[in-house]
């Protein structure tokens, strides 16, 4: 594989928008050798939503598209990366705050965590910013079935 892949897709702000970024993440993945049927790839494609539903969600308005963009570095890395112009950062919610929504930050920092990733937050020269979670890039031998086990 090359030594360095990037895609890019800048959608509306709008909530069909976060089921087309997944569909293109998943996509893009599989033609770089991840099949869609893994742990990963489910990790990856909650990780997309997640952020692709912050920057329809939390732009109020102020964002009218979103640019999911993914590179891996050298088989190595994989960056996942959310871009929106809403100048206002994810906020870290307090742990005893009981709500339905304003968990995704909590659901990322977990995932990323968990795989053994990093996140970050940085503006952007427009004044909106990029969450960009960076993971190690992982490709299974084997697919995952259904019932959670590696095929031969």
């Amino acid at each position: 594989m090359a030594d360095h892949l990037e895609a890019s897709v800048t959608l509306p702000s709008e909530p069909a928008s976060v089921a087309a970024a997944r569909a293109y993440a998943l996509d893009t993945l599989a033609e770089w050798g991840l099949p869609p049927e893994t742990e990963t790839a489910d990790t990856i494609r909650l990780i997309v939503s997640e952020l692709a539903t912050n920057a329809v969600q939390h732009t109020f308005g102020q964002s009218p598209t979103f640019t999911l963009d993914l590179v891996l570095d050298r088989d190595e890395h994989l960056r996942i990366g959310v871009t929106d112009s809403h100048p206002r950062f994810p906020r870290r919610l307090p742990a005893a705050v009981q709500q339905d929504n304003g968990r995704g930050m909590v659901i990322i920092r977990w995932l990323t965590v968990e795989y053994g990733g990093r996140l970050r937050v940085r503006p952007t020269r427009e004044g909106g910013k990029t969450v960009f979670v960076e993971l190690p890039w992982t490709v299974p031998a084997h697919p995952v079935t259904a019932a959670g086990q590696q095929e031969p």
